[in-house]
C-alpha cells in the first residue's frame, strides 16, 4: 500500500478519456519535435560545418516565444481553446511537411530551414500554452497534480529517447525521413484535440492588443502565489542553470573524457524520470508551493555539490539529484499556478510561465559562462547553487502565500467549481 502510495499517480489515464487522449498525443509528438531538433541541427551543421550556425537554431525555437508569448496569451483568452489548439496543432504539422519536403529535396539552404524553424515555434507559443488550460476543464482538481506529473513524464521521456530515435532515422531515411516521421506523430495530436469539447474562457474575455496583455501582467503582479512560483523558477534557472559549462567541468575535473560529459545530462535525465515515476510522493502533499520551494533549493545544493564532485560517479549522483529536484519544482511549480489562476486569464499566466522557462536557463548559461571565464568552471556552479538557494529562500520568507498555498480538496472539476483563483488573491 505504501509503495503503491509512493508511485505515480495513474488515475487522470483512466478516469478521463479526454485527458487520456490527448496526453497519447502530445506524447508521441513531443517524440517527433525531438526528432526534428536532431535534424535540423544536423542538417544544419552538414550544409554550414559552422558552431554558429548551429547555434541559432535554438536561437531560431526561442525568439518566437519569447517576442509573442504573451501577445498569443491574450488571444488565447478570447478564443475557444479547443479551436485555437487545432489551428496551432495544423500550423506546426504543415511547417513539418514543409520540414519534410526540402529535407527529401535538399535544395533549401541554412537560413531557409532555420525560416521554417521559427515560423513552426511561432505556432508553439500558441500551442503550448493553450494545452495546458485544458487540465483544469478535464481533471477534477486533486488529480490536476498527478495529471502535470504523467505529463512530465512523457515530455522526459522524448526528451531521453526522442535524439536517439532521430539519430536512428537520420541513419534510416535522412533528415526527411525525421520531419516526416514528425509530421506523422501530428496525426496523434489531432486525435487527442478532436475529442475535446468546445473550450471558451470562462468568465469576460481578454481585451484586445496591448491592454489584455497588461491585464495578465497586473495580474502576475497583484497574486502573491503565481508571482512567488514564477520568480523562483526564474531566480533559480537565471543562477544556477549552467549545462552550458558541463564540456568545461568535464575538462577541469574528468580529464575531459567524452563518455563522462555524454553522461552528464543524461544523468539529469534518469533522475526525473525516476522522480516522475515516485511522484506520489509530493503530488500528494497538501501544499506544493512548499514543495517547490524545497525542490527548487536541492537543485541548488545538488549544482553546487557537482561542482566540487571529486569523482564523476559522485558527480553524475548529484546531477541525478538535481534531475529529481527540477521535477519536483516544475511539477508543483505548474500545480500552484493551475489553482490559483482564474480560467479567464490561463492563456496569459501559461504564456508567461512559458516565457520564463525558455529564457530563464538561457541567461542562466550566459551567466555562467561569464563567471566560469573570469574564474573557473567549478567556482561558477558553486556560486550559482548558493546563490539560488538564498534566493529561495527569501521568495520563501517574504511569500508567506505562496509558502502556505492552501491544500487542494475535493472532486469537482473546473468546469463546475469556483476556482480557487476567483477568490480574492492573496497579497505580501
Amino acid at each position: 500500500m505504501g509503495v503503491r502510495h509512493s508511485l505515480i499517480d495513474l488515475g487522470p489515464l483512466r478516469s478521463s478519456p479526454r485527458f487520456r487522449r490527448l496526453w497519447i498525443g502530445r506524447a508521441f509528438s513531443g517524440f517527433g519535435g525531438q526528432m526534428t531538433l536532431v535534424a535540423v541541427m544536423f542538417q544544419v551543421w552538414q550544409q554550414t560545418s559552422s558552431t554558429v550556425w548551429t547555434g541559432l537554431v535554438g536561437l531560431a525555437q526561442a525568439v518566437p516565444l519569447i517576442v509573442f508569448g504573451l501577445f498569443v496569451g491574450s488571444l488565447i483568452d478570447r478564443s475557444d481553446r479547443r479551436r485555437f489548439y487545432l489551428i496551432t496543432t495544423t500550423g506546426q504539422a504543415a511547417c513539418s511537411l514543409l520540414l519534410a519536403a526540402q529535407g527529401f529535396s535538399g535544395h533549401v539552404p541554412a537560413p531557409g530551414v532555420l525560416l521554417l524553424l521559427a515560423v513552426q515555434s511561432c505556432f508553439v507559443a500558441g500551442g503550448g500554452p493553450v494545452s495546458r488550460t485544458f487540465i483544469p476543464r478535464l481533471l477534477p482538481k486533486n488529480q490536476l497534480a498527478a495529471g502535470l506529473a504523467l505529463n512530465r513524464i512523457s515530455g522526459q521521456a522524448a526528451l531521453l529517447l526522442g535524439p536517439a530515435l532521430g539519430g536512428l532515422m537520420l541513419g534510416w531515411l535522412g533528415v526527411g525521413g525525421c520531419y516526416l516521421a514528425d509530421a506523422i506523430s501530428f496525426g496523434l495530436a489531432f486525435y487527442g484535440a478532436f475529442g475535446l469539447p468546445p473550450m471558451p474562457p470562462d468568465g469576460e474575455s481578454s481585451r484586445p492588443g496591448l491592454r489584455g496583455v497588461a491585464d495578465g501582467l497586473a495580474f502576475l503582479g497583484r497574486n502573491a502565489t503565481v508571482r512567488g512560483a514564477l520568480l523562483t523558477d526564474l531566480a533559480v534557472t537565471v543562477l544556477s542553470m549552467s549545462t552550458s559549462l558541463f564540456p568545461l567541468i568535464n575538462a577541469e575535473r574528468f580529464g575531459n573524457d567524452p563518455r563522462t560529459l555524454g553522461l552528464f545530462l543524461t544523468a539529469i535525465g534518469s533522475g526525473g524520470v525516476i522522480a516522475s515515476l515516485f511522484s506520489g510522493t509530493f503530488t500528494r502533499l497538501p501544499r506544493p508551493g512548499l514543495v517547490m520551494l524545497c525542490g527548487s533549493a536541492t537543485w541548488g545544493v545538488a549544482m553546487a555539490l557537482f561542482g566540487v564532485s571529486p569523482n564523476p560517479w559522485v558527480g553524475l549522483a548529484f546531477l541525478a539529484l538535481a534531475g529529481a529536484a527540477d521535477t519536483v519544482a516544475v511539477v508543483s511549480r505548474s500545480t500552484v499556478v493551475q489553482l490559483h489562476t482564474p480560467n479567464a486569464l490561463l492563456g496569459r499566466v501559461f504564456a508567461a510561465e512559458q516565457i520564463v522557462g525558455q529564457a530563464g536557463p538561457d541567461i542562466g548559461n550566459l551567466r555562467g559562462g561569464l563567471i566560469a571565464g573570469a574564474t573557473s568552471g567549478a567556482a561558477a556552479l558553486v556560486s550559482g547553487g548558493l546563490l539560488s538557494v538564498a534566493a529561495v529562500l527569501l521568495i520563501g520568507a517574504t511569500t508567506p502565500a505562496f509558502r502556505r498555498t492552501a491544500p487542494v480538496t475535493g472532486g469537482d472539476t473546473a468546469d463546475d467549481r469556483t476556482p480557487v483563483a476567483s477568490q480574492p488573491a492573496p497579497t505580501t
